[in-house]
């Protein structure tokens, strides 16, 4: 996914909830700190953007999303490329603080969105948490194109919460072979 595809799925995302404040959560997240060119591809091989609103605490407004130009609707069909509607919470492995660093870019200042994205690092930390392949090669990419630090990574790391201890083991595992 390029930045310009993940704004026109802000743009549309924004006028379908009616709210201007939204967040991109999984890999596309990337886009809000580098330009695709600047990117590995495997850091923007996915064709969704995760897209959820900071008030949306039932949920409602990422489902009018899922539903008008998720995967498979018109809008996936025409462009391409879809948004998955989430919820906040559906991030687990987030490091505490994590609201604080948010980036943003405006995409135009006509445009309805302000979006906010995860920091590069706290964004990794929670791929790192759900370990799953295509999580996994994005972070090796990233840490390979020396686009996140991995010092950085370990002390975002001490940041998850008590719950995920045995996350966090693995997580520092998987930095301990870049270390070496």
């Amino acid at each position: 996914m390029k930045r310009q595809e993940l704004a026109h799925i802000l743009r549309a995302a924004c006028d379908i909830a009616g709210d201007q404040e939204v967040l991109v959560l999984g890999s596309q997240s990337i886009l809000g700190a580098f330009d695709e060119d600047d990117l590995p591809p495997a850091a923007t091989a996915s064709l969704e953007a995760d897209i959820a609103f900071l008030d949306d605490p039932k949920r409602i407004k990422a489902d009018e999303v899922e539903g008008a130009i998720g995967e498979m609707s018109p809008f996936h069909q025409t462009n391409g490329f879809y948004a998955e509607g989430v919820h906040v919470e559906t991030a687990v492995y987030l490091p505490h603080g994590w609201r604080d660093r948010l980036i943003s870019w405006r995409l135009t200042s006509s445009d309805p969105a302000t979006p906010r994205f995860l920091e590069p690092h706290d964004l990794a930390v929670s791929k790192l948490g759900a370990a799953r392949r295509k999580d996994l090669e994005c972070v090796d990419a990233l840490i390979t194109a020396r686009l996140v630090d991995v010092e950085t990574l370990g002390e975002r790391c001490a940041l998850l919460g008590d719950e995920h201890a045995v996350v966090r083991g693995r997580i520092n595992a998987f930095l301990a072979s870049y270390l070496t």
